[in-house]
C-alpha cells in the first residue's frame, strides 16, 4: 500500500505539473497547481465528516451484529457448513481442532465480522501446519482455506451498506442480492480453482514426509485442545440449506430492487428478535456492539485522509480524466467503467485503501452511490477480499515460504467475483 500510495500522489503531482506548465492564465480561474492544491485542502475535510457521517450507521450495524453473535448464530452457521467442510477438507480429520477454526472463522466471515474471523483464520492455519509434513510449504488444504477466505464467503456486507447510508444513497441495502450472487461466484470459483491447481504444483511426499506427517498429527491432538464448533446437522439439512441459498440468488436478482427497502428494517427486527428469543439482553449487548462500531469508524479515519487525499490529488490534476479518456472505450465494453478500475486493482492489494477509493467514487457528486458505477464498487467491495493480505498475515502465521497456488487461485477468485459483479450489476442496474 506505501507503494501505492506514493504513486497515485507522484502521478498526480507530475500531471499538475505538466499543466501548468502548459497552462495560459485566465481571469478568476485558478491554476492546475492552485486546484491541486485546494484538492488536497477539501479532501482532507471531507474524509472526516465522512467518517462522521459513518459513525452513527457503523455503530447501529455492529451492534445489530453483536446481538446475533451473543444470540448464537455463529454457532448455528458453524453447524450448517461443518458437513460440507469435511467434504471439502479430506485430508483433515473431522474432529481435529483446525478444522473447528475453520468453520468458526468462515461462519464469522459469512455474518461480515472481521474482526472475529482473522484470529480463527491464524489458529485454524497453525493447525494445518501441524498436519504438514513438509514445514514452510503450503498444503492442499491450507492453500484451499486460503482461497475461500480470498473469496470473501461475506452474505451480510454491512461496512458497506452503512458507507452507503452515509453517502446519502436512497438504496444502501441495494446491494445484498449483487453481492450474494458475485461472492457466491467467486466462493465456488475458488474451490475448483485451488482443486484444479494442486495438479500443476505437487509436493513430493516422501515415506519420510508421511512418517513425519503421522507425527505431526499425533502431536497437533495431544497438544491442541479442540475448538468448540458443535457437532454438524445431518447432511441433508446443510445440503437444504446450500439449495435454498442458491434457490435465494436468482430470485433477489429479479426481485431485488422491490426486496431491497425491506431489508434494513426486516433486519432491525430479525436481529433483535432472534435475540428476544435466544434471551439476549439485547439492548446492553447492542450498546456493547455499538461502541465497537464508534471505535472503528473513529479507527479508519486515518486510512480514508490518506486515500481520499490521494484520489481527490489524482482526480484535481486531470490525470483520472486522462485514464478515464484513455481506458474507458474498451472497459465500457466489458460493463467496467473506468471511474471503477482503480477501485478493482486496489481491491487485492488494501482493504482500507479499496474502503477509501469506494467511498471517493460514492461521494463523487458525478457518479453517487446509486448509479451503476456505485453499485458496481460497492458490490466489488462486499464480495471480493484483500488476496494479498490474507495471504501475508495467514502464512506468515506459519512461517509458510513456498505458497504454491495459493495467489494464483485467490486471484482466480478475484477475477470471477469482478465478471459476476459486472454482470448482476448490468442486469439490475444496468
Amino acid at each position: 500500500m506505501n507503494i501505492v500510495f506514493f504513486v497515485i500522489v507522484l502521478i498526480a503531482f507530475f500531471t499538475a505539473a505538466w499543466h501548468q506548465l502548459h497552462w495560459v492564465p485566465i481571469a478568476e480561474k485558478l491554476s492546475p497547481m492552485e486546484t491541486l492544491s485546494k484538492a488536497v485542502v477539501e479532501s482532507a475535510g471531507g474524509s472526516v465528516e465522512l467518517a462522521l457521517g459513518l459513525i452513527g450507521v457503523m455503530t447501529l450495524f455492529l451492534g445489530l451484529m453483536k446481538v446475533a453473535e451473543a444470540g448464537g448464530m455463529l454457532t448455528l452457521i458453524a453447524r450448517l457448513i461443518r458437513p460440507l467442510m469435511v467434504r471439502l477438507f479430506p485430508e483433515v480429520p473431522p474432529e481435529h481442532p483446525a478444522m473447528g477454526a475453520m468453520i468458526l472463522n468462515l461462519s464469522a466471515n459469512a455474518l461480515g465480522l472481521g474482526n472475529a474471523a482473522t484470529p480463527f483464520g491464524i489458529r485454524g492455519m497453525q493447525e494445518l501446519d501441524k498436519l504438514n509434513s513438509h514445514p514452510g510449504t503450503a498444503t492442499d488444504p491450507m492453500v484451499l482455506f486460503l482461497a475461500i477466505n480470498t473469496s470473501s464467503v461475506t452474505l451480510l456486507p454491512t461496512g458497506v451498506i452503512a458507507l452507503r447510508a452515509a453517502a446519502g444513497s436512497a438504496d444502501p441495502a441495494g446491494i445484498l442480492p449483487t453481492t450474494l450472487f458475485a461472492t457466491c461466484c467467486s466462493t465456488v470459483a475458488a474451490i475448483f480453482a485451488a482443486k484444479a491447481y494442486r495438479h500443476f504444483f505437487k509436493v513430493k511426499n516422501s515415506r519420510a514426509g508421511k512418517e513425519n506427517k503421522g507425527l505431526r498429527a499425533q502431536e497437533a491432538r495431544e497438544e491442541s485442545p479442540p475448538i468448540e464448533a458443535h457437532k454438524g446437522y445431518p447432511m441433508w439439512v446443510s445440503g437444504l440449506a446450500l439449495i435454498v441459498l442458491v434457490a435465494v440468488i436468482p430470485l433477489t436478482i429479479f426481485w431485488g430492487k422491490a426486496v431491497s427497502p425491506w431489508i434494513i428494517p426486516f433486519l432491525m427486527v430479525g436481529f433483535l428478535g432472534f435475540g428476544v428469543i435466544r434471551r439476549v439482553p439485547v439492548y446492553e449487548v447492542f450498546v456493547e456492539g455499538a461502541k465497537e462500531g464508534f471505535r472503528v469508524a473513529i479507527r479508519i479515519i486515518p486510512y480514508l485522509v490518506a486515500i481520499l487525499v490521494a484520489v481527490g490529488m489524482f482526480r484535481a490534476s486531470g490525470a483520472m480524466e486522462a485514464m478515464v479518456s484513455g481506458l474507458g472505450g474498451f472497459t465500457a465494453k466489458v460493463g467496467m467503467p473506468a471511474e471503477a478500475l482503480p477501485m478493482a486493482l486496489l481491491r487485492p492489494l488494501s482493504g482500507s485503501g479499496a474502503y477509501g477509493v469506494l467511498a471517493s467514487i460514492i461521494n463523487n457528486p458525478s457518479i453517487g452511490p446509486d448509479s451503476y458505477t456505485g453499485y458496481l464498487v460497492s458490490t466489488l467491495q462486499g464480495s471480493t477480499e484483500t488476496t494479498f493480505y490474507v495471504l501475508a498475515i495467514y502464512f506468515g502465521a506459519v512461517r509458510v515460504r513456498r505458497i504454491r497456488h495459493a495467489l494464483a487461485a485467490g486471484l482466480t477468485a478475484d477475477l470471477v467475483g469482478i465478471m459476476a459483479a459486472i454482470a448482476v450489476c448490468a442486469t439490475l442496474y444496468g
